[in-house]
């Protein structure tokens, strides 16, 4: 535990430079592991995630290589270059990590088992364990006893069985399948496209809603045959994949959302943030602080890269409520917990529809937020809408210091530090090392600005 106190910040200028998005850089290992050729991959970052998962690839049997600067280099021995690991595989932490690397495993002659931290053994597995099983993998997890789920219009209650890790995954000889996912969700989607590299024919994904890309254009950055059809992704099984030698990751702007919305509701800020991925299966935090009236502007744009990228300038701003569609939301999950913060600050209404997701992230970030925001002085309201939920938040225009918690979460903590910079009086969060998680540099950027 690592206690922290927040003071309130006059304002926030200067210039940032974030490590590479986190979500670019477990699929940058990843690919580069199964591919043929040496990878440098430049701009990584040295987050506890991300050293997970190149830990699993070197306990898989790859050679993986970190320099003196943000770089580090992957000697890929292609698609059947996995070797059987000594013992289990613990993923610690990282959710991203763990259903990724189910999606190679299924393909594998070999058994493994993966094990997790106590957090992450909480969450659900059967959403993407089930496609695989589907394709030809052999899969036993820890079953959970019936969970309750209750519709909000129905005095009935259907009864659920999910899986969760320990899980054992011996692959098989897989088959190309089409798979309509249930559920929105990027990591279950890039589990499958990587099972589908190893698979006979042809696997078809088609999603509720799009989710971020980051798998398919990193697929194609390595020569992959994958093609989309609206909203339908198309992958030609048994191809090897051939490395482009580099590979720069932009900067996330999951982490950027909280330099921005910090921007936006202290007066006489203005904050310049270089080289930021500006995918557009990411921009929903974007589009949505617009619509919010944040005086921000995109400059420097690289759009004929793989992952799109460029400068993103934030000036403080008066912000008003407004509505987020649930099909926005798997846009900018991530950022649902930052904009809960902006969202107390604007004047009016802010509604976010279909948030349920957040229940099931490294905590409940629905109770998470709800709790510290309502100590600040925060106007909120969780109501059911049909089988998912809805957060309510109704503008106060300033929030005041409190005694927060993190929950053991990184996202709930940085939130939690950016409310407290712009509240009124002394704030402090019970815990500030999970941070680590994601951004370990993210109190020293701050103080940069500040």
């Amino acid at each position: 535990m690592k206690p922290y106190d927040i003071l309130p910040s006059s304002r926030f200028k200067g210039r940032i430079i974030l490590p590479g998005d986190k979500s670019i850089a477990h699929r940058a290992v990843i690919v580069s592991s199964i591919s043929s050729g040496r990878t440098v991959i430049d701009n990584f970052p040295v987050n506890n995630d991300c050293k997970v998962s190149i830990s699993a690839f070197h306990k898989l049997g790859f050679k993986i290589k970190r320099t003196k600067s943000d770089k580090i280099i992957v000697f890929g021995k292609g698609l059947n270059g996995l070797t059987r690991p000594k013992g289990c595989l613990f993923i610690e932490e990282s959710g991203t990590t763990f259903r990724l690397l189910l999606g190679i495993l299924a393909a594998q002659k070999f058994e493994t088992k993966l094990t997790a931290g106590k957090v992450l053994s909480q969450r659900p597995m059967l959403r993407v364990i089930a496609p695989l099983r589907k394709m030809g993998a052999k899969i036993t997890a820890k079953l959970s006893s019936p969970r309750n789920h209750e519709p909000a219009n129905s005095r009935t209650r259907e009864l659920t069985i999910e899986e969760y890790p320990p899980i054992v995954i011996k692959g098989g000889n897989l088959k190309g399948i089409t798979y309509k996912m249930p559920v929105a969700s990027a990591q279950v989607k890039s589990a499958i496209l990587l099972a589908g590299l190893y698979a006979h024919g042809q696997t078809e994904i088609i999603e509720p809603v799009k989710t971020r890309d980051h798998t398919e254009r990193m697929l194609q950055l390595f020569r992959a045959k994958i093609k989309h059809k609206g909203n339908a992704i198309v992958l030609k099984g048994r191809q090897g994949l051939v490395s482009p030698g580099v590979v720069y990751i932009p900067g996330d702007i999951s982490s950027a959302a909280f330099f921005m919305v910090a921007a936006a509701i202290v007066p006489g800020s203005s904050i310049l943030i270089k080289k930021v991925s500006l995918n557009p299966t990411r921009l929903g935090i974007i589009k949505v602080l617009k619509r919010m009236g944040m005086n921000i502007r995109l400059t420097n744009r690289e759009l004929k890269v793989y992952e799109p990228r460029g400068d993103i300038l934030v000036k403080s701003s008066s912000l008003k409520g407004v509505r987020i569609l649930r099909r926005e939301v798997p846009s900018l999950i991530d950022e649902v917990p930052i904009l809960m913060v902006a969202a107390s600050y604007a004047k009016g209404r802010t509604v976010f529809e279909g948030v349920g997701e957040l229940r099931v992230k490294e905590t409940d970030r629905i109770r998470s937020m709800s709790e510290n925001l309502k100590k600040m002085g925060a106007d909120i309201r969780v109501v059911r809408a049909g089988k998912s939920e809805n957060i309510i938040i109704q503008g106060v225009g300033q929030l005041k210091g409190a005694s927060l918690k993190s929950f053991g979460d990184h996202r709930t903590a940085m939130s939690a530090v950016i409310a407290g910079l712009a509240a009124s009086g002394k704030s402090s969060i019970d815990d500030v090392s999970c941070i680590n998680k994601s951004l370990p540099e993210f109190l020293s950027i701050l103080k940069s600005i500040i």
